[in-house]
């Protein structure tokens, strides 16, 4: 028995377990509410012979739903396996899919996962994440790579330094559909204290030219590409939030304490405002665009942005 569902739940509850999105013959979107720290997105790809999934989760318990899902959809167990990127709520699932899936992702992606290691057990100790080892993409790009399952073309793009230094963009052309991995948060609140704020926008840019019908953020439900709006300016917000405060000699902590998040306070996670003025000073200091930051007083930012409470892991 499985506990995913086939399709948004529609009898006006909110889901408390992952669930699947039939989007296209042949693709789905695997959805974990409610989207919040650690509940990402997945999604799979088949054509009935060959399946390739889209990242996993944060624990062995929830990558083995999306391993069931995938099963209860009639498709075969991944061979190949993408990871938008580094962290390890799309990350730490891949060990219950390998050896027999190869794990696809960017140079950078690969790196990253190797140097950061059990990254969500030193934030998160206390967290239930079962039997987890460390599995880094061992096929690797730099720029594009395209991968055809039977007649369904995905393509692999990588838009620079953007929520990571190693994201990548699925882009399935004839479907209309895009998986965006973190460049996207649909009702939360963007993060690119690991990448980059203007790479960030121009990574939205190359969202846009896809003109995809259909969204498939890293949390949150599907959805079209009107959320790039709401990204893009809450990109743009603290893009000049950044520039006036650091102007001002107000530190990242004092500038998010004061500022007026109007539309923005909505969204989940708004502590992570700190952590993106963090990364917007950085850049406004001239340092290159991804270049790691001392992530402790970061992190002890955003728990202060949080009410001196530690930050909450919802997987």
């Amino acid at each position: 028995m499985t506990t995913t569902h086939s399709s948004v739940p529609t009898d006006g509850t909110a889901a408390t377990e992952p669930y699947t999105v039939p989007l296209a013959p042949g693709v789905s979107a695997f959805i974990q509410p409610d989207g919040g720290w650690c509940l990402n997105n997945a999604g799979f790809v088949t054509d009935g012979g060959r399946t390739l999934l889209i990242d996993t989760a944060a624990t062995e318990r929830r990558a083995r739903l999306l391993r069931d899902a995938v099963a209860a959809s009639g498709a075969p167990q991944p061979q190949l396996l993408v990871n938008t990127h580094h962290h390890g709520d799309h990350t730490y699932g891949n060990c219950v899919f390998t050896p027999g899936a190869t794990v696809v992702g960017h140079t950078d992606c690969r790196r990253e996962t190797l140097a950061s290691g059990l990254q969500l057990h030193q934030a998160w100790p206390g967290v239930d994440y079962g039997e987890i080892e460390v599995s880094a993409p061992n096929l690797t790009y730099t720029d594009t790579l395209t991968v055809h399952i039977g007649d369904i073309e995905v393509r692999l793009i990588h838009p620079g330094p953007a929520h990571t230094v190693g994201d990548t963009i699925a882009w399935l052309p004839e479907q209309g559909i895009v998986f965006t991995g973190d460049l996207v948060f649909n009702g939360g609140t963007p993060f690119v204290m690991m990448g980059s704020l203007s790479g960030s926008l121009r990574a939205m840019e190359t969202l846009r030219a896809l003109d995809a019908q259909t969204v498939v953020p890293g949390h949150g439900r599907v959805t079209d590409p009107g959320v790039y709006d709401t990204v893009e300016r809450y990109l743009a917000y603290v893009q000049e939030l950044a520039r006036t405060a650091r102007a001002a000699g107000r530190t990242p902590l004092e500038a998010a304490r004061e500022a007026d998040l109007g539309e923005f306070a909505a969204l989940r996670e708004s502590e992570r405002l700190v952590a993106n003025l963090h990364r917007a000073y950085a850049e406004l200091d001239g340092l290159p665009l991804g270049s790691p930051l001392d992530l402790m007083p970061v992190l002890g930012d955003m728990t202060q942005m949080n009410g001196g409470k530690p930050l909450p892991c919802h997987a």
